[in-house]
């Protein structure tokens, strides 16, 4: 009799395990830009065992910007996109692709910055006019903001796509374009020996305290796995809050990022205030929405409907 009870109980035991195992769902990502603080915000939360707590593994795959995350979501090759320029966005539903917003990403345009080599005659944002100015992808957040540089301060300037910081910055080195962008931990340590100057942020245009990037899914996806989308955007919350509460984050963005501690926390302090990454709200929208269509984005103002139906962000619990 003990035999059989304990049999049954090993049997109990195995079907639970497998219960449990099946209980983790992978989701798949795509993040821009990797190694910056706010892009690293699922990695690092993964690292920590965060996203595991909730029963979620991520396969996350890094792009050169916003217009590659965004596209991946919208074909449905991967579930969720981070780090989506919110006119890509806007754009993109405007058209009519199944796009959905599960949380902002940045709010905020501050950890961007816009530089030039050591030597170049540009010292102002006037002196963009005629000059090559970097942006990395079509419906970025720094389309966006290069959009705004040329509507409020340098008509004749020329927008130009390189992709991602390091990339960008070899053009600007070798003169192939003028102007380049950063954002940390990219581009501080030639800062920091006077080989590049630092001309502008992302916060020297209309997007200094609006929503610049999100969160993003696609609409198939959203109906389809509600649940874990939603244990995601708690996973998310949670890993900022951790990030900002234990300085065994530092350590863990740091050797991912393959900086110093010191460094990261250079960056934390300086660029990302933990206000700047909350998801819950996508702020300056009467700001944003008119500025859509003025930069082109969009060829209407989005509806109080329409955002409705493409704001889906979960509730906190």
């Amino acid at each position: 009799m003990n035999q059989q009870i304990a049999c049954v109980l090993s049997a109990l035991l195995v079907a639970v395990a497998g219960t449990c195992a099946r209980a983790e769902d992978t989701l798949r990502l795509t993040v821009g830009q990797r190694g910056l603080w706010d892009t690293s915000i699922s990695e690092v939360g993964q690292r920590a065992g965060i996203f595991k707590k909730h029963g979620l593994a991520l396969e996350i795959l890094w792009t050169q910007g916003s217009g590659e995350t965004q596209q991946a979501v919208i074909g449905g090759s991967v579930d969720i996109g981070t780090g989506v320029g919110i006119m890509g966005a806007l754009s993109a539903y405007s058209k009519g692709a199944p796009v959905r917003i599960i949380g902002a990403e940045m709010t905020g345009a501050g950890d961007l910055f816009w530089y030039v080599r050591a030597d170049s005659p540009i010292k102002t944002l006037a002196d963009f006019n005629g000059k090559t100015v970097a942006y990395s992808t079509v419906g970025s957040s720094t389309h966006g903001v290069v959009n705004a540089f040329v509507k409020q301060y340098a008509p004749a300037a020329k927008p130009t796509q390189t992709g991602g910081p390091a990339a960008t910055l070899t053009a600007v080195m070798s003169g192939q374009v003028d102007v380049g962008w950063s954002a940390p931990p990219f581009g501080l340590d030639q800062l920091d020996r006077g080989e590049i100057r630092q001309i502008a942020t992302g916060n020297d245009t209309v997007f200094k305290g609006q929503t610049v990037r999100l969160l993003i899914t696609n609409v198939a996806t959203l109906a389809s796995r509600k649940d874990a989308i939603d244990r995601y955007v708690a996973a998310y919350r949670e890993t900022i809050d951790w990030m900002y509460a234990d300085p065994a984050a530092l350590k863990t963005y740091a050797d991912f990022a393959g900086i110093t501690p010191e460094k990261a926390k250079r960056i934390r302090a300086g660029f990302f205030p933990k206000s700047s990454l909350s998801p819950d709200e996508i702020t300056g929208l009467d700001l944003v929405v008119p500025d859509a269509v003025a930069l082109k984005f969009t060829p209407a103002p989005l509806t109080k409907e329409q955002l409705a139906e493409l704001i889906a962000i979960p509730a906190r619990k």
